[in-house]
């Protein structure tokens, strides 16, 4: 009996899994998944502002799993502090990573580059170059004994030799780009003599010496993108571009104007202070602020507590300036405040680092600070000697002097009432009221009480002050 049953449902139990076997494949064939090349580009001078980008970007092709990450680099170097954020940022990266040299990597940015693990070059590019120089808060470069210039190098060459090991290279090459001293030697090739600093061209990167088995430092030299994905074994990746949004880009050039926008702002302020009113220089100077402010919240740089330490310190200088007469505590607390506001919203915090600002992080903030108060120092002095003498304050504000020998007085002389006799209608104390030919008249008395109703005299007019003496009370009839 069973096995006649199951004879009659044999066939239909194939055909069941058959049908289940069909659906379980997919309706359509979406083909093979593309592996995503993501590209940032580091264009121009390397700065705090960039650290966000480039973190953004690697952050994106971290979440996606992108089988690459491609810098497309021509820099001519920056800011060593930025430039450790971005190795920083690459270092616990699982994802593979290149540079392609457009044109240069010098300084910072053969330092980024180094902590890469595959370098290609264009043709007639560029890198090395990377000796750290300390610049002056005028912007030129400062020089320094030859102790503190050795503690700088030293300190420098270990950084690029840790990248160059992030990034599988040759230290001895790394450190030969920041060491002018260093003689850097492949057998019987001297490839950078002492005294010289290794730059390499995109050839001799890519140049086999003898004893050793693999390029110089670049994988090789491709002429743009494409030719680098098809080196990678990438031609067919899905490439992703990292877009610089047009905030991004309006943060970075606020930051690199921040001393400009900072003079424009106080000096704003400054002339909205010396004229009646509230007009188009005031709302100048909070624009120029807010831009100053907003720029570096965007370039990751201020949060809202600089800003909230700035706003607190305004309100207090407010409050000293018309509120409490003079200028004492509450005024000079204020200052400190809007400074520190300005100061700790320019300086660059690591990711990982501590709150408080380390001295190679606060030197280029304090140059921006000391900057803006110089030149608003000198437009102060400058404004003040030319405001008065524009049209404007020429109609706010009274041009001519009003002294007494051009005929100005604040009250008529009445040297006719001298010797005049009047009434007080109210006691002097010793000022009061006094009625003189019908008329009210505000008079002082010469030292002593006046009652009312008293005859008083006038004795003396100096502008718009009469003094007046009492007469003395007639004698009475004995009764």
């Amino acid at each position: 009996m069973r096995l006649r049953t199951a004879g009659r449902l044999g066939p239909f139990l194939a055909a069941i899994a058959c049908a289940a076997a069909l659906s379980a494949e997919p309706a359509t064939d979406a083909g093979p998944v593309r592996p995503v090349a993501y590209v940032i580009p580091i264009r121009g001078t390397i700065e705090p502002a960039l650290v966000y980008v480039v973190r953004r970007g690697v952050a994106e092709a971290e979440r996606i799993k992108a089988a690459a990450v491609i810098f497309v680099m021509d820099t001519p170097g920056g800011r060593v502090d930025a430039a450790q954020d971005i190795v920083q940022a690459l270092r616990f990266l699982s994802v593979p990573t290149y540079t392609f040299v457009e044109k240069n990597a010098l300084s910072a940015g053969a330092y980024i580059a180094m902590a890469t693990r595959h370098i290609y070059m264009a043709p007639g590019s560029a890198i090395g170059a990377a000796t750290p120089m300390m610049m002056t808060p005028w912007g030129g470069m400062q020089e320094m004994p030859e102790s503190v210039q050795e503690k700088i190098n030293s300190a420098f060459a270990s950084m690029f030799r840790a990248a160059a090991q992030q990034g599988g290279h040759d230290d001895e090459i790394a450190e030969a780009m920041v060491r002018p001293e260093k003689e850097l030697r492949i057998g019987d090739h001297v490839i950078s003599k002492a005294g010289e600093l290794l730059t390499l061209t995109n050839e001799e990167a890519a140049r086999v010496y003898e004893g050793r088995d693999r390029p110089l430092l670049s994988s090789g030299t491709v002429r743009d993108l494409d030719e680098l994905l098809r080196a990678a074994g990438l031609e067919n990746a899905d490439v992703r571009r990292l877009e610089v949004t047009s905030a991004e880009r309006l943060a970075r050039f606020i930051a690199a104007l921040a001393p400009l926008l900072l003079i424009a702002g106080a000096l704003g302020l400054f002339i909205e202070f010396r004229t009646p009113g509230f007009g188009l220089p005031g709302i100048l100077g909070l624009v120029c602020l807010a831009a100053f402010f907003w720029g570096h919240h965007i370039a990751g740089l201020a949060g809202w507590e600089e800003l909230l330490l700035f706003a607190i310190g305004l309100g207090l200088l407010l409050v000293e300036a018309f509120l409490i007469p003079g200028f004492g505590v509450i005024g000079f607390l204020g200052l400190v405040l809007m400074g520190g506001g300005l100061l700790l919203s320019m300086v660059h915090h690591p990711p990982a680092g501590p709150w408080w600002p380390s001295f190679d992080s606060l030197a280029p903030a304090l140059r921006n600070l000391t900057l803006s108060i110089v030149g608003v120092a000198i437009g102060g002095a400058a404004l003040g000697r030319v405001l008065p003498r524009t049209a404007l304050t020429r109609r706010l504000a009274l041009a001519a002097a009003t002294s007494r020998a051009k005929g100005y007085t604040a009250a008529p002389d009445r040297p006719d009432l001298v010797g005049r006799e009047a009434e007080t209608v109210t006691a002097l104390r010793p000022a009061g009221v006094a009625r003189l030919d019908g008329r009210r008249l505000d008079v002082v008395a010469e030292g002593e009480f006046v009652e009312a109703g008293r005859r008083v005299r006038v004795t003396r007019v100096e502008g718009s002050r009469v003094f007046v003496a009492s007469e003395p009370s007639p004698a009475k009839e004995p009764a």
